[in-house]
């Protein structure tokens, strides 16, 4: 059988079904043309066409398999109307034990064979054909027709097993590569934080190198020029292989699947006008009030305090619907206070505001020794506030 026709039959299944019924009656006209006319029935034509309803189950045992065996049984009073038993019948409870054997449970598949073979002894026992006591006694009907069906009910549990033998290698050939996946990928990450944490310790080196030496060039500036240009050239190149060891430790922590980073500068304080402008324009009317003056801080603290106004006017966009918004910006007593809200609906039944990019915020603020805090308010709408202490740039640390 081609591959194309097995694949047409597993995915019309009973379409294959229907065929191998045609099947057994074509082998009925078969067997009946090459018997000796001596031997045909005496009404050839009824018999055929008993032959086609005796063969009809088989078109339902797989869509319908209980029905099919109980349409099966019902057929034995065809030998008894006609005084033949059809050749497609025997083949018929032949197919259905098979098939209830290789496809159920063991006790669904025994209970159909009982129920298909039982009722074959008991008839060949009390109503036996009169033909065939001429040429064999009742006990041999019997017993010929329990092999054929402990045959068929064998040769049905040994595909069974083997199907099942073989879904089993499937599924631990599948656990396995599933695995052997998992602790490549495992050693590939471990690999990949060791080699992190030896960069680290190398930048982290470097940075403390640089930060003593250029101490040491601001003492001596004035008193021995030669000595702090000469710290001072030092220092240019340690800043050159930190910048080196530093690209080598984001590519070991940059995966493949992430998108290369564009070369753009970061945003910061300077851009949150522009962010809270292009908000307005998008349709959410928003009012931005600086208290305070802003002092000069570390890039990462404005970089934090862009991403909390950024995130914030996105959520009040998605969900507030018709609703105005504002951002505060305080500076005041070393610390940024950072406040958004907005006059929206709130989040609805079931809803939670604070997804990922929230709580990356709260991960980003927490580093740098703040807090932050995100909610429905009181009289409605949503708030976003973050504290984070300032250190003045050129501060001993």
């Amino acid at each position: 059988m081609s591959s194309g026709l097995r694949a047409w039959l597993r995915r019309h299944p009973l379409a294959g079904d229907a065929l191998l019924a045609a099947g057994l009656v074509a082998a009925e006209v078969v067997f009946t043309l090459v018997t000796p006319r001596a031997y045909w029935p005496e009404r050839l034509l009824a018999a055929l066409g008993w032959s086609v309803l005796c063969a009809l189950p088989v078109a339902l045992r797989r869509a319908a398999p209980w029905p099919a065996v109980a349409a099966a049984v019902a057929t034995l009073a065809v030998p008894a109307l006609l005084g033949v038993a059809p050749t497609a019948q025997g083949l018929t409870f032949i197919v259905l034990t098979y098939t209830m054997a290789a496809n159920r449970p063991v006790r669904a598949a025994t209970a159909a064979a009982v129920t298909l073979w039982l009722p074959v002894a008991v008839a060949n026992t009390v109503a036996p054909l009169d033909g065939m006591l001429e040429e064999f006694s009742s006990a041999y009907l019997v017993l010929n027709n329990l092999l054929i069906g402990v045959v068929s009910y064998s040769v049905g549990r040994a595909v069974h097993a083997r199907r099942a033998s073989t879904e089993a290698l499937r599924e631990r050939a599948r656990v396995a590569e599933e695995n052997q996946r998992s602790l490549a990928e495992q050693a590939v990450a471990e690999e990949r934080r060791r080699i992190a944490r030896e960069l680290h310790d190398v930048v982290a080196h470097h940075v403390s190198v640089m930060g003593v030496l250029a101490t040491g060039a601001r003492r001596v500036l004035r008193r021995d020029p030669d000595a702090a240009d000469e710290a001072i050239a030092t220092v240019e190149e340690t800043s050159r292989a930190t910048l080196r060891e530093l690209r080598r430790l984001l590519d070991v922590l940059r995966t493949e699947a992430e998108p290369a980073a564009e070369l753009a500068p970061q945003p910061g304080l300077a851009g949150v006008a522009a962010l809270v402008e292009q908000v307005r324009d998008a349709g959410l009317p928003v009012t931005l009030r600086v208290e305070g003056a802003p002092e000069a801080m570390e890039e990462g603290v404005a970089l934090t305090i862009y991403r909390i106004v950024q995130e914030a006017l996105t959520n009040a966009l998605k969900h507030a619907g018709a609703a105005t918004a504002q951002v505060r910006l305080t500076f005041a007593g070393g610390a940024v206070e950072v406040e958004v809200t907005d006059t929206g609906r709130g989040p609805g039944p079931g809803t939670d505001r604070v997804g990922h990019g929230l709580v990356g915020m709260r991960e980003r603020v927490g580093l740098y020794g703040g807090v932050l805090r995100a909610g429905p308010r009181a009289g409605g709408g949503f708030r976003v506030y973050a504290k984070i202490p300032v250190e003045r740039l050129g501060a001993p640390a």
